[in-house]
């Protein structure tokens, strides 16, 4: 991690911050502390005494938690252009997550203090944080209900076809380029790597999947969805 000069050119990308004058984003940059930090390091950890809020000028972060025996559960990653901390930056509380940087990250931190007196400020910012946290309450209460009605084996195929929307909306045949790690996969619908291997496997055999080269294709997406929606008692 080293420390940057402030500078508002970075802000003008921040959604929370999208239409604020050329001023304003002058006087946030220089309340911000501005920090590099390297692919693989942490930055954010669970419990953490840190209140800011953290505003990801360049790079991409992911969200993630570790259990006490060191199982990883990932929420999800964050692109530049955003932002996370609210929660603590808002309520006091210790951090309930871990932020790892994915790649090399350009990060501004807004004190607590600073990001309230943003708030009641700036109603469109205001109005932005409420709207981000409507949709993690949402997120939460999606993931929970899968967790609850799901199949490890559907929730690997909602979040092949997640992922395989990223490169191709709509068709037949969906690309998922690079391929994700099995690792990275049981963490986002929280399994263990070793069932991921045996379900990607079974969709092989089955031809819905296929590999070319570091990409996973599928080769039928609506045989893909209907696997995910099945019912699993049938």
């Amino acid at each position: 991690m080293s420390e940057m000069e402030p500078s508002s050119l970075g802000l003008r990308r921040i959604d929370l911050l999208q239409g604020l004058s050329v001023q304003r984003l002058n006087e946030i940059s220089k309340q911000c502390a501005w920090r590099n930090y390297r692919a693989g390091q942490r930055l954010v950890s669970r419990e953490a005494a840190d209140r800011d809020l953290h505003m990801i000028v360049a790079g991409t972060v992911r969200v993630t938690s570790y259990s006490a025996a060191g199982r990883e559960t990932s929420f999800r990653d964050l692109e530049a252009g955003t932002s996370y901390g609210e929660l603590s930056a808002l309520d006091g509380c210790p951090r309930s997550v871990d932020v790892v940087a994915i790649d090399s990250a350009l990060i501004a931190s807004l004190s607590p203090a600073d990001f309230k007196a943003l708030l009641r400020e700036e109603w469109v910012v205001n109005e932005r944080v409420l709207l981000r946290l409507t949709d993690l309450v949402r997120r939460l209460t999606d993931r929970v209900l899968d967790l609850s009605t799901l199949t490890v084996q559907q929730r690997i195929c909602r979040e092949l076809l997640r992922l395989a929307a990223k490169d191709h909306e709509g068709g037949a045949v969906g690309r998922i380029d690079p391929a994700p790690k099995h690792a990275e996969l049981a963490s986002l619908v929280s399994t263990y790597r070793e069932q991921i291997t045996r379900e990607i496997s079974a969709l092989v055999k089955m031809g819905v999947l296929s590999k070319d080269g570091n990409a996973l294709v599928v080769n039928d997406v609506v045989r893909l969805e209907r696997i995910a929606g099945s019912d699993p008692a049938a």
